[in-house]
């Protein structure tokens, strides 16, 4: 399945936080509306839409994740109950075009606040190896639009803290305006959050700046964003898609990389099958480990929660660079 290399790539952060506003249209902004005992009915599309609901919400919302813990979000489909739920949500937090079944049930269901996190922040291109390039050709709404046959925009903003960070405040700004009640708590909530994201993003910072490599491989490339921030080169085995098969050639191409650049580790994901990196780490002598892309939380994950996942992403890291 190729969902990944269809991603549309969004405007810059400069007009992020009014998209989103504007895209909530007009309602009551009474949370009594949709959700239960009050409270705001957020609906989100996978895992980092909702870990951002929980904290910026708090106790004034109710979520709903559409993707359930240990299913792979690319692979969701939609029930027609979960359909109906969209149509009833005070807010829908979701991410264009990385869930086609998601953006269909959305066009579908009539709901009336959509958040789409991608136009919160800006996107970029990132190649097998994690080198940025712009995903963009502007229409003339102003929409940008990845060029036909080239590879889409990197969907995953969230393993960048610091883009993160931005697209919460566009989620918290999304929150205060469909529930004007609780704009303060909303508010509130918003900014230790961002606060806490920034702590992390000094914690990567300080963390892997100095390593005895700079690379490292993964069946996933999912860490173009991390990469990029903390001057890192991700080389990835099988592209955006992690069910997609590398072809011979990339298979020797990433085994002169690893030798050649001293990497020790190829690091496999909790949602995926971990075949590939056992089966190049084995022919090449090489260590295996996890690098979560944090797409959902599971029992086998490493950590309960977003920070936790990512820290342990952090160790791992530290471990495989040789961080000095």
């Amino acid at each position: 399945m190729n969902v990944r290399r269809r991603l549309i790539p969004a405007t810059a952060l400069a007009g992020a936080v009014a998209l989103g506003a504007t895209a909530l249209t007009a309602c009551s902004g009474s949370a009594a509306e949709g959700g239960k005992d009050g409270k705001l009915a957020v609906t989100a599309s996978f895992y980092p839409m909702q870990f951002l609901a929980e904290q910026i919400g708090k106790d004034h919302v109710k979520v709903d994740a559409l993707t359930k813990p240990g299913v792979e979000p690319h692979d969701l489909e939609i029930t027609p109950k979960q359909t109906a739920q969209l149509g009833k949500a005070d807010v829908i937090l979701y991410l264009k075009d990385l869930q086609p079944a998601v953006d269909k049930a959305i066009a579908q269901s009539g709901g009336k606040n959509i958040v789409d996190a991608g136009a919160l922040t800006k996107l970029e291109v990132h190649g097998d190896s994690g080198h940025e390039g712009e995903a963009t050709t502007g229409d003339a709404e102003g929409h940008d639009h990845a060029h036909e046959g080239e590879a889409g925009a990197d969907p995953h903003i969230w393993l960048d803290p610091a883009k993160y960070a931005e697209v919460a405040k566009g989620v918290g700004a999304a929150l205060e305006k469909a529930d004007p009640d609780h704009a303060a708590d909303y508010k509130k909530s918003t900014d230790a959050l961002v606060g806490k994201l920034t702590g992390l993003d000094s914690e990567f910072k300080d963390g892997l700046q100095n390593t005895a490599t700079k690379t490292f491989i993964t069946t996933h490339s999912a860490f173009g964003y991390l990469a990029e921030r903390y001057g890192l080169d991700q080389e990835g085995i099988a592209g955006l898609d992690p069910e997609s098969e590398p072809s011979p050639a990339r298979i020797k191409e990433i085994q002169e990389i690893a030798k050649k650049e001293n990497a020790t580790t190829v690091f496999f994901e909790t949602l995926a099958s971990d075949k590939t990196a056992k089966t190049l780490a084995a022919d090449t002598g090489l260590k295996t480990d996890v690098l979560d892309p944090l797409e959902g939380i599971t029992d086998k994950s490493q950590g309960a929660d977003y920070f936790e996942v990512m820290r342990s992403n952090l160790k791992n890291l530290q471990k495989a660079l040789g961080s000095k």
